[in-house]
């Protein structure tokens, strides 16, 4: 599944790690461009703007 985490402080960061540890792709966004770029050499997709992150996640239909 792909979830998009916006906010890495210490919630977030540890939030996205361990949903990344159970499989999940993560797209991050924060305004302080270390806490992303720590989680892109975990393996997270990182976003330097909101218009980024938001252009980063695929696009799902939630109702048919």
């Amino acid at each position: 599944m792909e979830l998009g985490m916006i906010g890495l402080g210490r919630m977030g960061i540890n939030m996205v790690r361990r949903l990344m540890r159970a499989g999940h792709q993560c797209v991050v966004y924060d305004i302080h461009a270390a806490a992303v770029e720590a989680l892109v050499k975990e393996g997270a997709v990182g976003a330097a703007s909101l218009e980024e992150f938001a252009g980063k996640l695929k696009t799902r239909a939630l109702f048919g």
